[in-house]
């Protein structure tokens, strides 16, 4: 039978969702250990957001009946909160909201004032967005020094190593989000600005496009830069050029997305307090300077009633859980404590909430439904426009009772003659829900399912195979179930290509590299329809994907609505970990059968010892050279002997002289290793950083070997984890879903 609601709270947590807990969100005391047990963090979490019907004349066995509805809500899994909710609700912090959006005008002071805030919202456990657009351009007269301008990229790159410098409370790094607008004299710098993958890795980027750019580029029309500065026109470009340039980064390596501004802008509730111009860093929030946003999502796979395949949506009790849900939102404005007090002053008056789903992939192969095809799409129509229209019925009464948002009077909601009160400005958002979702045991946000059976690395270095619970029961049902068969799809990655699964279940326990990217924008384009603020969503490409497929999904998402769009082109950067299933072109193949013999090592060679200063310590690297000046041998020193990093250090060391003593040239050495990031890395003497041992290695490779201009082109494409590859906390394999990254491990993510 399908998962109904629970009467008694009894939690039902997987073994990976109660590692996650404890990992990231369980109370700790000094020594780190959990001092609290997941239905004791769901009974703090409902305790304190039930305390803000006090606030509104409730008494105190009103607020005790509030918090033992809240709590069932939790505790059924049936909705969770974003997770900076869950952390410190009833804790010494209580700062509940998951991102924000902060200003950046065009002086020294608001930038370094943006820096200082910046800093404050990631230790809190907060992710920020900005526009740089109102920034000088690069060059640009600065008339108090008689200097010029660095331009925006160059203070981008000030937020990025702050971020790098704090750890958010040990449970959340920091993300943001840098948007440019379209027409700004230094976008085709921001477009560029992730070539190089080791750079500006705690950004996401997002060209903010306009509706008049879009129609130019179809046009090969030309459209003009403006100095936001002066107002002056600064140059003209071709549109289709720039646009080319954006899909063509965006094929490279996921960034820059695409923000369609002037759509967010038409839907902007609150226009007489300003034009939106950012959104947070995963993009599904579009909010005002000093807003932040209130997230939580419903858990669509508590939605239904029946068996598995033949099930129906249980749309009373789905309206039941958007009335609790919302309410429990709003409480979460009242119970916050706000990182700025602009913050509280913007946040309180427009009291954004963005009620979201998880599950969608479960709720469709509980009804029978493939995630690939116009039905499935009108269902996430008739969903999300029954969650919004129940949110705003609830919305209503809380105006009822508490008073509309203080910008109501002049909001989109009271004018042309129609009064629609609300207590909140926007009601729903679609966010990415990587580590909630794990939490809940169900598919992330609207996203196909990531696998069908995967393995996962548990913190004591053992491995185990997940299988999705849904495919497992009707495996075991209908007798197609064994061991061997779960190996097989471990290995593949997906059913397509498993003999022994039959056709009518392949088609429901679809993955998200199985669907065609067209489907992937005609469903963020169903939910978009009906939400308030924007849908947050990954397009997955496989790695053979052209240019051009990148193209087309870019301008469908415009034909059909979206607010913007996020692609992510399998294996684009070299290092990728975590790939579902085993693959094998026919070069590799061939490469293993090569057998290079090491060259015997000289009398006497002469080298160079560099020191490199790394996070864990000093490395000394010394490269030795043959007779012909070319790289022979390698060796890492760390300065002490013993440990862990002394013991990798030399074993990087072998593996890389033993590559040059067998001829693979420095430049692909070096190419492998730069780049590749670690959790701590360390600033060099004039600016530059290393971001682990392997970075160092490369560099001091790099210097020694390579002449200068061969060292700037080396293809950064190739060289970097980016925001992929190893997880910061545990070191698992890092994925792209919903336009944000997660591991599976250890629930780490840059999101909720």
């Amino acid at each position: 039978m399908a998962p109904g609601r629970s009467s008694s709270g009894d939690l039902q947590l997987s073994e990976n969702a109660i590692a996650v807990l404890e990992r990231r969100y369980l109370k700790k005391d000094e020594s780190g250990r959990p001092i609290e047990t997941p239905a004791e963090m769901f009974r703090r979490v409902a305790h304190n957001i039930a305390a803000a019907d006090a606030n509104y004349g409730a008494s105190e066995a009103e607020v005790r009946q509030r918090e033992e509805q809240f709590y069932r809500l939790l505790t059924s899994l049936e909705f969770l909160p974003n997770s900076p909710t869950l952390m410190n609700a009833g804790g010494p912090f209580q700062q509940l909201s998951a991102c924000f959006v902060l200003p950046i005008e065009d002086s020294m002071e608001s930038i370094f004032e943006a820096v200082k805030n910046t800093a404050l919202i990631h230790k809190s456990g907060g992710g920020t967005g900005f526009s740089f657009s109102r920034l000088r351009p690069k060059d640009d007269i600065v008339s108090s020094t008689k200097g010029v301008s660095s331009g925006p990229v160059s203070f981008m790159k000030v937020f990025d190593a702050a971020t790098e410098a704090i750890k958010q409370g040990g449970r959340r790094r920091g993300a943001n989000m840098a948007v440019l607008r379209v027409d700004h004299p230094d976008i085709m710098e921001f477009i560029l600005s992730k070539r190089d993958h080791t750079q500006l890795n705690n950004f996401n980027i997002s060209v903010a496009v306009t509706d008049e750019f879009m129609h130019r580029a179809r046009n090969g029309e030309t459209y003009e830069l403006i100095n936001p500065r002066s107002g002056q026109v600064t140059d003209v470009l071709n549109a289709a050029e720039v646009f080319e340039k954006m899909v063509e980064l965006a094929w490279d390596g996921g960034d820059p997305g695409i923000m369609f501004i002037d759509r967010i802008n038409a839907d902007n509730p609150t226009p007489q307090v300003g034009d939106i111009e950012s959104t947070n860093p995963c993009g599904e929030q579009p909010l005002l300077p000093y807003e932040s946003c209130n997230l939580g999502s419903i858990n669509l796979a508590k939605m239904v009633k029946g068996d598995i395949g033949s099930a129906t949506i249980d749309w009373d009790h789905l309206a039941e859980t958007v009335h609790l849900a919302v309410r429990f939102l709003d409480n979460v404005i009242d119970m916050n404590r706000f990182p700025l007090p602009e913050i509280e002053k913007m946040t309180k008056a427009n009291r954004k909430i963005g009620l979201g789903v998880m599950g969608f992939a479960d709720m469709l192969i509980y009804l029978g439904v493939p995630y690939a095809c116009q039905q499935a799409v009108e269902i996430a129509e008739q969903v999300m426009s029954f969650i919004r229209q129940e949110a705003r019925r609830t919305s209503a009464e809380l105006a009822g009772e508490r008073g509309t948002f203080p910008n109501w009077e002049e909001s989109i909601f009271n004018r042309d003659g129609q009064r629609l009160p609300l207590r909140n400005a926007t009601t729903t958002t679609i966010a990415p829900t990587g580590t909630i979702s794990i939490i809940a045991g169900v598919s992330s946000g609207i996203e196909p399912l990531f696998a069908v059976a995967f393995t996962r690395n548990v913190m004591d270095g053992t491995k185990l195979v997940e299988v999705n619970p849904l495919f497992e029961r009707i495996a075991r049902a209908r007798g197609f179930y064994s061991p061997e068969l779960i190996q097989e799809i471990t290995a593949k990655g997906s059913l397509k290509d498993v003999s022994a699964v039959p056709e009518d279940v392949k088609a429901l326990f679809v993955t998200a590299h199985d669907v065609p990217a067209e489907w992937h924008v005609r469903m963020q384009a169903a939910f978009q329809k009906y939400t308030d603020n924007a849908v947050s969503k990954t397009v997955n490409f496989p790695n053979e994907a052209t240019v051009e497929d990148v193209a087309t999904v870019y301008n469908l998402a415009f034909d059909l609505g979206c607010k913007g769009i996020t692609i992510y082109r399998d294996g684009s950067r070299e290092g990728q970990v975590l790939t579902a299933g085993k693959t094998a072109s026919k070069e590799a193949s061939q490469a293993t059968m090569l057998q290079p013999q090491p060259r015997e090592r000289p009398t006497s060679v002469q080298g160079t010892t560099i020191m490199m200063r790394t996070g864990c310590g000093k490395l000394y690297v010394t490269v030795n050279k043959d007779e012909q000046g070319r790289p022979f041998e390698v060796f890492g020193n760390m300065g002490k002997a013993g440990g862990c990093a002394a013991s990798q250090t030399e074993a990087l060391a072998r593996l890389i002289s033993l590559a040059f003593r067998s001829g693979i040239p420095a430049e692909h050495v070096v190419k492998q290793l730069k780049g590749i990031s670690c959790h701590m890395p360390a600033w060099e003497p004039g600016g530059g950083r290393i971001l682990s041992c392997a970075d160092a290695f490369a560099k001091a490779i790099e210097r020694c070997v390579l002449p200068q201009d061969a060292q700037l082109s080396i293809d950064f494409r190739e060289s970097s984890f980016g925001h992929l590859g190893a997880c910061p906390e545990c070191g698992g394999a890092l994925f792209s879903e919903g336009g944000c990254v997660v591991c599976r491990d250890c629930g780490y993510s840059q999101c909720d």
